[in-house]
Order: C-alpha cells, then sequence, then structure tokens
C-alpha cells in the first residue's frame, strides 16, 4: 500500500510545511460528498491519530487514515500548473468515475 508523489507535489509539500512553520506532514483522505459521492481532502498534521498510515519520500511524509487508504491506496499526487491555474492533481487507480465538474468521484 502506499501514497506517492511527484518530484513537483514534494517540492510544494514542502514549501507549504516550511511557510507553515510547523507540522509533520500533509494528510491525504476523502470525504463523502459531490454529485459522485467522495471527494479528496488535504490538510496539514501537527500530531498523528491512531490509524494512520505513513509514507515518506524525499523528505515529506504523507499520512493516510485508515478508511481512506482504501480508496486511494496507490494514487499518485502531483502538482500542476494549467495557464493561471495551479493545483493538486490525482491519478487515482482506483476510481472508476467523476462527476462533471471534476470535484467528486466513485470508486
Amino acid at each position: 500500500m502506499a501514497i506517492t508523489l511527484t518530484e513537483s507535489a514534494v517540492n510544494r509539500v514542502r514549501t507549504f510545511l516550511q511557510n507553515r512553520g510547523k507540522g509533520i506532514g500533509l494528510r491525504v483522505g476523502i470525504k463523502t460528498t459531490g454529485c459522485s459521492g467522495l471527494a479528496y481532502v488535504l490538510e496539514f498534521v501537527d500530531e498523528l491519530a491512531e490509524g494512520d498510515e505513513t509514507f515518506e519520500q524525499d523528505g515529506v511524509t504523507v499520512i493516510v487514515d485508515a478508511k481512506s487508504l482504501v480508496y486511494i491506496d496507490g494514487t499518485q499526487l502531483d502538482f500542476v500548473k494549467e495557464g493561471l491555474n495551479e493545483g493538486f492533481k490525482f491519478s487515482n487507480p482506483n476510481q472508476s468515475g467523476e462527476c462533471g465538474c471534476g470535484e467528486s468521484f466513485t470508486v
């Protein structure tokens, strides 16, 4: 089981954490919402919760709770710039579809 980051994502997360001045890593998870049922959640983590899984890559720690890991195992997180827009992009091999606006997905 693993969550991986591209070099661009590692650099962006590292910058966010340095600018924040604290935190042990980035939590990647899911919540129930939207047209298709699930949406990704990203948040900084200051301390681990019971049942958290951690993945380390190039000095950046990614934290995932056990319930979310079932849906996002094998996901690669990238940070992309497209024109004036920039943000994190998820490549999830478990995803079977997404809503038209791209805000939620199904597994």
